[in-house]
């Protein structure tokens, strides 16, 4: 991914006024982010711990909420994330609630999708994270290239549900 200065991520939001963009605080290491290793850009705003974000190149901006926290029922389930495929154990993967972009968004119309819960797909992809708790990985015999794009493809995918 190509480095995005604060102005570009804030103007790239496509589902909350500029009023809520402006709000929205950037990650604390932005300075220091490692562009290079990153298909997008997710995080949670350390100011509203229940609202994600994520920027994907273009850049589109989507604004996301996470459930409460709350206590799992069972430490042995297990999920998949629906971007990068990356199963995780109990807490790893979230359902992300976004807005629809427009009139639409405005009614409380929303659509939702199971994602890492820490955004960070793009270094489980490239084995820089490994997943809490799971002792066995899934080997996959595409390439990286082919990993990344198909999760850019899911990505895509869920962002254009939210413009439409």
């Amino acid at each position: 991914m190509e480095p995005l200065t604060e102005s570009e991520i804030r103007a790239s939001f496509v589902n909350c006024s500029k009023g809520e963009a402006s709000r929205i605080r950037m990650p604390a290491d932005l300075a220091e982010t490692r562009w290079h290793d990153l298909d997008f850009l997710g995080w949670t705003d350390p100011g509203a711990p229940l609202r994600a974000l994520i920027v994907v190149p273009g850049p589109v901006g989507v604004l996301l909420r996470r459930p409460e926290p709350r206590r799992s029922s069972s430490a042995m389930r297990s999920s998949m994330c629906r971007v990068c495929l990356t199963g995780h154990s109990a807490d790893g993967v979230t359902l992300f609630v976004a807005p629809l972009a427009g009139a639409a968004g405005r009614r409380g119309n929303s659509v939702g999708e199971y994602l890492c819960s820490d955004l960070a797909c793009s270094l489980y992809l490239r084995g820089k994270r490994q997943p809490r708790g799971r002792l066995v990985r899934q080997e996959e015999s595409l390439s990286l290239d082919e990993r990344v794009d198909r999760a850019m493809t899911n990505l895509g995918a869920f962002i254009k549900r939210v413009v439409a």
